[in-house]
């Protein structure tokens, strides 16, 4: 069996900024253990496979190295450039089994925008022992969505000199932690960690944006904002939060095209 594989820069309009997903699109589903030996294979944060619907819909399934994910936001934005390429049109609409439906557009300036559930977090009133272990600097603030712990800061800076340790931190499994805080030359600044599911730190995190806008949206009373995730690799996102959507745009641009053996 042969199969096209891609891989996509996303949220940049750079090589070898953003964060990498690769998509392979499907006729028919293969099996779980072979999807995830491929997301293994391929290394990169997040591979997407997208399966077309009798509606024409795409229902799409993310794996990391590590997991399958519920939700990946980045991997989307990639299997819309994809698919919105290779079928000439301009809009997408993906079904993903934990969030629903979710509709990407391509915008005339090449940017796509990506309607998700808000997933706002709520305050924690208890805070675990092993995420202020792994975290080199206190929080001001803990809250939590479906998704991850968000220790949010009072300045960028924390964010950029911010340290972990993993081993607390995969302890919080089956939540991931975003550290947050106001930016400088943006609305918000983030970092993503998931040791126990899929790395050290997610360069680009879309989908924690679902819950990361409607907070900052609500301490800055403004519905649309700039985003920075502060990552080696650094993406920008484009938030605007509705009453129950987030809506995501970014960049992106193509790394390869390839075929796999299988």
């Amino acid at each position: 069996m042969q199969l096209t594989i891609h891989q996509i820069d996303a949220f940049t309009n750079e090589l070898f900024k953003g964060n990498y997903a690769a998509v392979v699109p499907l006729e028919s589903w293969l099996s779980d253990d072979l999807m995830l030996k491929i997301g293994a294979e391929n290394n990169v944060s997040e591979t997407a496979f997208t399966c077309q619907k009798a509606d024409g819909s795409y229902a799409i399934r993310w794996f990391s190295p590590l997991m399958e994910i519920d939700f990946c936001g980045h991997a989307t934005l990639a299997a819309a450039y994809v698919l919105c390429e290779q079928h000439n049109v301009t809009q997408i609409t993906f079904y993903g089994a934990a969030v629903g439906t979710l509709i990407v557009n391509k915008n005339p300036n090449g940017s796509f925008a990506m309607t998700f559930p808000k997933q706002a977090p709520t305050p924690v009133l208890e805070i675990p022992t092993k995420l202020l272990q792994g975290l080199s600097i206190s929080p001001v603030k803990v809250l939590k969505n479906q998704q991850a712990y968000f220790a949010i800061y009072e300045t960028a800076q924390d964010i950029i000199d911010l340290t972990t340790d993993s081993t607390a931190l995969k302890a919080l499994f089956p939540f991931d932690v975003v550290a947050s805080a106001p930016g400088e030359a943006c609305d918000f600044v983030s970092r993503y960690f998931w040791p126990a599911s899929g790395g050290e730190e997610d360069f680009v995190t879309g989908s924690i944006h679902t819950g990361l806008a409607p907070y900052w949206a609500e301490q800055l009373n403004k519905t649309t904002l700039n985003a920075y995730q502060a990552s080696s690799r650094g993406g920008e996102l484009l938030c605007e939060v509705a009453e129950q959507s987030v809506t995501i745009t970014g960049h992106a641009v193509r790394y390869l095209k390839g075929t796999l053996y299988l």
